[in-house]
């Protein structure tokens, strides 16, 4: 084993998108586990949208971050020095280690993974805590009916592609919001929507009216601003809009102005606001049924992999610049 610990640190809050000159590295010595601790290394770590929001110590948030605090994120590790009970040397889990190789914990809220359910690594995506968020933002909140149209955006993400191929299992008609052809591809494709509309190819509210005919019955939404917007002039009577999240706003430093909620009204629609920690209780159900649909090959997800600790600033300001395609990932160790 190596007897250093690379890191990845917070340097400054990024003005606008991030640049990888707001992050800063160091080496460390290997931590050792004291009583009730393990120390575990980093295979994969997420790399997810709200650290923007983490970078500018927002109070939504319980982290906070002072220049050269390693950065904050979820990995999947192996543990390899144990002095706590519950976990043993070879145990796979899904850990807070932040960016770096090495972390020390006590086991709260570390979850242990099976291997043999899927690959480890979609325990920070389809299988963790962004594809709960889809699996519960759709089954629990936006509840639709067979034959009903259910939209998603950024719905080539691990929330909006799970999202959106629950609500087809569930007997929906879905239409993706993506940012590239490609995308859209994929997302018919392989996901198997019904169809998906390029939000950077002209009046967006004009080819979601001609994708869907009869209104909008659920929309799943992970962007916000222009895409909400568009969206509202397109509602189906009794529809429901299950506020997710808002990319677009992460690297501003003022909220956007919000969009005219008349057509809300109009429609008698009903807006909830999905936090996924208010479901945690559910992960188990989500695990057990997408897992069980992974290996059956009914549902699909991909994966956007950088590789090593040092590529983890690029990687991170291409997701937030909308570079990425799936879930992002760096792989740490083998």
């Amino acid at each position: 084993m190596p007897d250093k610990n690379r890191r990845i640190t917070f340097a400054r809050v990024p003005q606008g998108l991030p640049v990888p000159e707001d992050f800063g590295s160091d080496e460390t010595a290997i931590p050792t586990p004291g009583p009730g601790q393990f120390l575990s290394r980093t295979l994969f770590l997420s790399l997810d949208p709200y650290y923007r929001n983490v970078m500018k110590n927002s109070q939504i948030y319980a982290d906070r971050l002072a220049a050269g605090d390693v950065m904050v994120g979820e990995t999947v590790a192996q543990v390899i020095d144990s002095r706590n009970p519950e976990f043993r040397t070879g145990d796979i889990v899904t850990v807070r280690n932040g960016w770096q190789e090495y972390g020390l914990s006590s086991g709260q809220g570390v979850r242990k993974i099976d291997p043999a359910m899927a690959p480890v690594s979609t325990a920070l995506g389809v299988l963790g805590m962004p594809g709960l968020t889809g699996w519960a933002g759709t089954v629990y909140l936006g509840e639709p009916r067979p034959g009903q149209t259910f939209v998603v955006s950024a719905c080539t993400g691990p929330v909006g592609s799970t999202a959106g191929q629950v609500a087809r299992h569930m007997g929906a008609r879905v239409v993706g919001i993506a940012g590239s052809a490609e995308k859209c591809d994929y997302a018919v494709r392989e996901l198997g929507f019904d169809a998906c509309v390029d939000y950077k190819q002209g009046d967006l509210a004009a080819q979601l009216k001609q994708a869907c005919p009869d209104g909008i019955d659920v929309y799943f939404d992970n962007v916000a601003g222009d895409t909400l917007v568009a969206v509202l002039r397109n509602l189906a009577m009794g529809a429901r809009i299950v506020l997710c999240g808002m990319i677009e706003a992460y690297s501003m430093d003022k909220p956007p102005a919000g969009p005219w909620l008349g057509p809300v009204v109009g429609a008698r629609a009903s807006m909830k606001g999905l936090v996924v920690y208010d479901h945690m209780q559910r992960m188990p159900e989500m695990t057990r049924v997408i897992g069980g649909w992974i290996r059956s090959g009914q549902f699909r997800y991909r994966e956007d992999i950088s590789e090593g600790i040092a590529s983890a600033p690029e990687a991170f300001c291409r997701l937030m610049r909308g570079g990425n395609f799936g879930k992002s990932l760096v792989r740490v160790g083998s």
